[in-house]
């Protein structure tokens, strides 16, 4: 079994040796995009595949993900691999200026989300030891 790693969370796939290829339902659930005829589709967009991602009916993941200008990244032995998100979309993501929520602990160990403070101006500190 591979593990692939993408921001809709953890996916346990059955990957051919030498990459990432998936089955065509399993590179439509670890990646929302569905394999048709045109190459791989979501919604109203497809994104042409070359030749060389498809292969006796398995998608090469890896590639059609960087086709589409994001990062991969896996281990030595290609047992996880993690699809990431590019730096377009998370530009478009910080069109707005809002902050994505998180909820961090006090010193007393109280936790706070970032949310609460909606509407108002905060300050946020980071501090590293390194």
């Amino acid at each position: 079994m591979t593990t692939v790693l993408n921001d809709a969370g953890e996916h346990a796939v059955a990957a051919t040796e030498g990459g990432l290829w998936l089955s065509a339902s399993d590179a439509e659930r670890v990646t929302g995009w569905a394999l048709k005829p045109e190459g791989m589709c979501r919604d109203d967009a497809c994104v042409p595949l070359p030749a060389a991602a498809l292969r006796a009916g398995k998608v090469d993941v890896a590639a059609f993900w960087e086709r589409l200008g994001n990062p991969v990244l896996h281990d030595a032995a290609g047992a996880t691999w993690v699809l990431g998100t590019g730096a377009e979309a998370r530009n478009d993501a910080l069109a707005d200026l809002v902050a994505p929520d998180f909820s961090l602990p006090d010193l007393s160990g109280v936790p706070h989300a970032l949310s609460a403070l909606r509407g108002r101006k905060v300050f946020l500190a980071t501090w590293a030891s390194w």
